[in-house]
């Protein structure tokens, strides 16, 4: 086996085919339709779905998932387990602690802490004063 690695990744869900490609600085699972700067990192098990879009200097951690059509600002930290829901977005240098659950359309207001574990309902909005900011 060489150490190469595969920088495309098909499977089958719902009977349709589903393309990934491998991002460059990380190894993450990335939808040909999503946007992710060349300087963001995408850890090797994260994924990052069509119509996303991920900001330079941005950073997603193992087993995160960023979902469709979500969109994540300039140095934006995303721990691990983290789900970021459909049409979220996240402001800059925004920090998403270890298994946060963001709901569809929710919005994180820049420089903002989410702490460990916190659900944010769908179409909530998270402002500094609630969590704190960023370390």
């Amino acid at each position: 086996m060489s150490g190469r690695s595969t920088m495309r990744v098909e499977f089958e869900e719902q009977g349709e085919r589903v393309v990934y490609r491998r991002h460059r600085n990380g190894g993450g699972l990335v939808s040909p339709q999503a946007n992710v700067d060349a300087t963001a990192f995408v850890a090797r098990d994260a994924w990052v779905e069509p119509g996303a879009v991920v900001e330079s200097g941005a950073s997603i951690a193992s087993g995160a998932w960023i979902d469709t059509d979500a969109r994540l600002g300039e140095d934006v930290v995303v721990g691990k387990y983290v789900h970021v829901g459909p049409g979220v977005l996240v402001g800059d240098r925004a920090r998403l602690e270890q298994g946060v659950r963001l709901g569809a359309g929710a919005r994180v207001e820049p420089r903002t802490r989410v702490p460990e574990d916190a659900t944010v309902a769908a179409g909530d909005v998270v402002t500094r004063a609630r969590y704190g900011i960023a370390a």
